[in-house]
């Protein structure tokens, strides 16, 4: 199974309604698509969104990466010997993880093609189902609390509520009035984006407590490199806390679990440079007793399908944060994971299951 061709195209697709955290704001889906062809005719697909203010890739550096770093390394390379090819993938260069991200699952989607499984039970077919939850964008108390209505009334009964952006006095007003909206029968975590400072933290949440807001976790409440601010906020309330932009690497998992700074660990392709360095995170954590969350950033059904059977393969990952296509405006992806509401189930087709990219209203740019 040698490497004979690899491709890149832009896609550009419009979100129904922007998508805001403490971070940025968006309002379209752009992201680098790789195409890898073997001379076994075996077709592998990747995606890799630019999510600068997190990973620090732009659609340039992406493109720039993959074509002049990685095709050469890649191509006449044979995929059956894919441990020490992953191995250089994510030596060739430091960071740029969703570059390497994009390379890295058109490559798993070749080999799990090639032994005729769906990708989830080529990595391990934990599970055949997934349940997303859906994110509430930060906007005013009322804004949110209508579109958690919204998404409640949609059947999604867990709401990711970004917060952080403001005055933590403004957050609490945003969740009370989410939870006035949508009753107690919702599960409600929060996404703070490093919005927040220890102190902020730890009186905000207890303060939520003490009002019985019934907060399932709090994600990333300080800024990434702060490992000891992050341990006090966990040290420091009940509610249990989420490392995400703090661990983009297995070392990162390590210190991060080593020193008990947080409860839970949410592992992203794009963050980890895909799945062959995301199964090391998950390992390490489960050998702590600590389960993770599989998230993603704003990406088309493409992304999200791979980092969904990469979910669905891990006994260890109890959460799933896969509600990004959801929210644009057109699907380019024909193929891929199927969404029933909240609901999220698997073609029995081998790899990821994608056929082609559908360029319709989107933009391609060769």
């Amino acid at each position: 199974m040698i490497i004979e061709q690899l491709e890149t195209f832009r896609t550009k697709v419009p979100l129904t309604k922007p998508f805001k955290t403490a971070l940025r704001t968006v309002y379209h889906a752009e992201a680098v698509m790789v195409k890898i062809t073997c001379d076994s005719r075996l077709i592998g697909w990747g995606e890799a969104p630019p999510t600068h203010v997190i990973t620090g890739d732009s659609l340039d550096s992406i493109e720039y990466v993959v074509q002049h770093i990685f095709k050469p390394l890649l191509l006449n390379q044979s995929l059956l010997n894919y441990e020490p090819l992953l191995q250089q993938l994510h030596t060739a260069i430091i960071r740029n993880s969703s570059a390497k991200a994009a390379v890295d699952m058109a490559i798993y989607d070749c080999l799990a093609q090639y032994s005729k499984l769906p990708l989830y039970q080529y990595l391990g077919g934990a599970k055949t189902e997934l349940e997303t939850d859906f994110t509430v964008s930060v906007n005013s108390p009322q804004e949110m609390g209508e579109d958690a209505l919204t998404y409640y009334k949609n059947g999604f009964n867990v709401l990711k509520v970004k917060v952080g952006k403001d005055d933590i006095n403004l957050d609490m007003e945003r969740i009370k009035e989410i939870r006035k909206r949508v009753g107690k029968h919702v599960k409600i975590r929060l996404d703070a984006n490093q919005g927040w400072t220890a102190k902020e933290a730890i009186s905000g949440i207890r303060k939520m407590e003490d009002l019985g807001l019934d907060i399932e976790l709090v994600e990333q409440p300080v800024i990434a490199d702060d490992l000891e601010g992050l341990k006090q906020v966990t040290d420091g309330v009940d509610t249990p806390i989420m490392a995400d932009e703090s661990v983009f690497t297995a070392q990162q998992a390590l210190q991060v679990l080593k020193t008990r700074s947080a409860d839970l660990i949410n592992i992203k392709l794009m963050k980890a440079g895909g799945i062959f360095q995301a199964e090391k995170i998950n390992q390490i954590a489960e050998a702590f007793g600590v389960e993770c969350m599989v998230g993603s950033m704003i990406e088309t059904r493409l992304g999200i399908t791979a980092a969904a059977h990469f979910a669905a393969s891990k006994t260890n990952v109890t959460r799933f944060d896969f509600d990004a296509p959801l929210m644009l405006a057109e699907d380019i992806v024909a193929g891929g994971i199927i969404y029933n509401g909240r609901k999220i189930t698997f073609p029995q087709s081998a790899g990821l299951g994608i056929s082609d990219i559908r360029l319709q209203g989107g933009v391609k740019v060769e």
